[in-house]
């Protein structure tokens, strides 16, 4: 199973400026690259504020939320509340026939599976803001060692690294 965390950043490393902040900071070529991901993969994986940011799932894929209170039902046919640890949630997902999964934030939800050493890739979309303080990709905690496979220019402003996870180290 390839496990891959896409998400958007500001030049700062910030991914929000708090909890509920709706995403419309992003790009709209950033939209599409990030549906394009998404929908190749077949299924995203999100934390619960992350989804609660969205106010609906994403359609087209299956939208997995990790959550910790596990009275939540989905009353959506593509939306899975589980609160089953990240090695788990991988396992059911690869006997469905998945073979790669998108995760997509936030800061918690990312450092679950990374403090798990699942996490393959790294695909960033450094937009050009700059919000001074917020939500860090991953939480202090997480320590890592990346190798840089690609760079490539999305649009006018915008720049995509994809990275390789060669080690990850929880603190």
């Amino acid at each position: 199973m390839k496990v891959t965390v896409l998400m958007a950043m500001t030049l700062d490393g910030i991914i929000a400026r708090s909890a509920d902040h709706f995403p419309d900071w992003t790009a709209p070529n950033d939209k599409k690259f990030f549906a394009e991901h998404t929908r190749r993969a077949g299924v995203i994986i999100m934390g619960f504020r992350t989804f609660q940011t969205l106010k609906k799932p994403l359609p087209d894929r299956l939208n997995v939320v990790i959550t910790r209170d596990s009275s939540r039902k989905s009353s959506w046919n593509n939306v899975v509340f589980t609160t089953e640890p990240p090695r788990q949630v991988l396992a059911w997902l690869e006997s469905l026939g998945y073979t790669e999964v998108i995760v997509a934030g936030g800061s918690v939800t990312n450092s679950l599976f990374a403090a798990e050493g699942l996490i393959d890739r790294i695909i960033v979309t450094l937009s050009p803001k700059i919000f001074g303080t917020g939500i860090s990709l991953f939480t202090p905690e997480i320590s890592m060692d990346l190798a840089l496979e690609a760079v490539e220019r999305l649009g006018q402003n915008l720049v995509v690294r994809d990275y390789k996870v060669l080690q990850t180290v929880s603190r």
